[in-house]
């Protein structure tokens, strides 16, 4: 383990080093080397580039919380109605899929012409990124479950509750929490990206607002700290899932 962390620490400090000299010798307009970002860093997070940051911060936070918890119950809500009727569901996820598969930004101008620049719209593109990883993780691992599992429960007198909650759920959990943990990232990236393209407020904007400006410290820095967002937020989200797996494979 050791190791790789060595080699990881070594990766990263040769990409900070060509980084460094590849950027010292451009525009320092358009380049900003890794020793220009650490101050610009130090001064947002000291609130000093941008005195109102946690008020922008604080909307982000909003945004993602509200998409992703409106993400996980339609999500769900979709994904039991569809998969549980197990033909429904054959029929039902290749079309999700496909919709999946279309890139999510094409659907970003029909959302800011129906709910405006304003924080609704931000929400609902971090629904639409989020949604889909939840619904097909649910319809995936429903066609997972053994059936011979639910005939035994049900030949044991199980109704429709107990096999839900005895075979059906503990079937689907690792599944189910891999897709609640994409759709979070996705929901962090969905709301992050809807700011930059058109927003008033928020960490997206204040990141369109430095690169406009030709700030490119402050815009590295921020896009720094979004970074370190996704970073926490999907860090939580993995502690959770091999939590979820360890309690689903029965370990200690």
């Amino acid at each position: 383990m050791t190791r790789i962390a060595l080699a990881r620490l070594a990766v990263l400090a040769g990409l900070l080093a060509a980084w460094e000299l590849w950027a010292s010798r451009g525009n320092p307009l358009l380049y900003v080397p890794p020793s220009r970002v650490w101050p610009a860093f130090v001064r947002v997070v000291r609130l000093e580039a941008y005195p109102t940051l946690l008020a922008h911060f604080g909307l982000t936070a909003f945004e993602v919380l509200v998409a992703y918890l409106l993400a996980v119950g339609l999500g769900l809500a979709l994904g039991f109605a569809l998969g549980l009727p197990r033909h429904v569901g054959e029929v039902y996820e290749p079309i999700l899929a496909a919709l999946y598969a279309i890139p999510s930004v094409v659907w970003y101008p029909s959302l800011m012409l129906f709910f405006g620049l304003g924080p609704a719209s931000k929400i609902a593109f971090g629904v639409l990124l989020g949604f889909f990883p939840i619904v097909l993780a649910v319809l995936a691992g429903i066609r997972s479950v053994d059936p011979h599992l639910l005939a035994v429960a049900q030949a044991f007198g199980a109704g429709p509750g107990a096999c839900f909650v005895k075979v059906i759920l503990p079937g689907i959990t690792a599944t189910l929490v891999a897709g609640l943990r994409a759709g979070l990232a996705l929901t962090v990236v969905g709301v992050l990206v809807g700011e930059i393209l058109g927003a008033r407020r928020g960490l997206g904007y204040l990141i369109n607002d430095a690169y406009g400006r030709f700030r490119t410290a402050d815009y590295a820095a921020l896009a720094l700290l979004a970074l370190l967002l996704v970073v926490i937020v999907d860090g939580a989200a993995a502690w959770t899932e091999t939590r979820a797996r360890r309690w689903t494979e029965g370990a200690p």
